[in-house]
């Protein structure tokens, strides 16, 4: 397998952690870079790798895996993620990648995955604190932040690991999607009034006109 491809599959399985997770790839990837010879990051993403940046992110990573396990909290934490997570999957495509994989490329797939997979996340969370009133949101969360821990380990060490774990990520997340958005169908369906049907009641004997 030469090179490039192995790049994409390591640019795709970070991206998607960064959809579930945004800042977890990013200390995974300057940890992995300044603490063994699995990841050699070039400038300007070195930076990653520098104490001050990986304690910064690692302050706000720990803000955001407390805020994501309590529901309203977490909405406001997925709004925000609209704009962080695509952000930070360009990052860590371009980082990881290196000179293998064209820039532009790698930009167009961290942005893509990343946008993707948090999108989906953010339309399953809803359902989740609907159909359990938010007791389940917190092993939710924690299990998103337990693949997205995965997936980066397995993007850097194990490529193809991780392409084959994105395929199998996306097909439950769509199921997930698909069974969130069926539920507020049927919700909707459910309360509105021009869908409701009346079964009219029998006529009354004095109803019918004499003879």
């Amino acid at each position: 397998m030469t090179d490039a491809a192995l790049g994409l599959m390591t640019a795709l399985g970070l991206s998607t952690a960064t959809g579930l997770n945004a800042y977890l790839p990013l200390l995974i990837l300057g940890g992995l870079d300044r603490w063994t010879g699995l990841v050699t990051l070039d400038a300007p993403y070195d930076a990653l790798a520098e104490p001050g940046v990986m304690l910064a992110i690692a302050a706000i990573a720990v803000v955001d895996f407390i805020g994501d396990k309590v529901p309203a909290i977490d909405s406001v934490l997925h709004a925000i993620g609209v704009v962080v997570a695509p952000v930070a999957g360009a990052l860590v495509a371009l980082a990881a990648s290196g000179n293998d994989v064209d820039p532009a490329l790698a930009v167009v797939l961290g942005v893509a995955a990343a946008g993707a997979t948090h999108g989906a996340r953010s339309m399953v969370r809803p359902a989740s604190t609907a159909f359990t009133g938010g007791a389940g949101n917190p092993m939710l969360s924690l299990g998103e932040d337990t693949i997205s821990t995965v997936l980066s380990f397995s993007a850097v060490i194990v490529p193809v690991v991780a392409f084959l774990l994105v395929l199998a990520l996306f097909a439950v997340l769509v199921w997930g999607v698909r069974r969130a958005w069926r539920r507020r169908r049927g919700r909707a369906v459910s309360i509105d009034p021009s869908t409701a049907s009346y079964a009219e009641p029998p006529p009354r004997p004095d109803d019918h006109p004499s003879t």
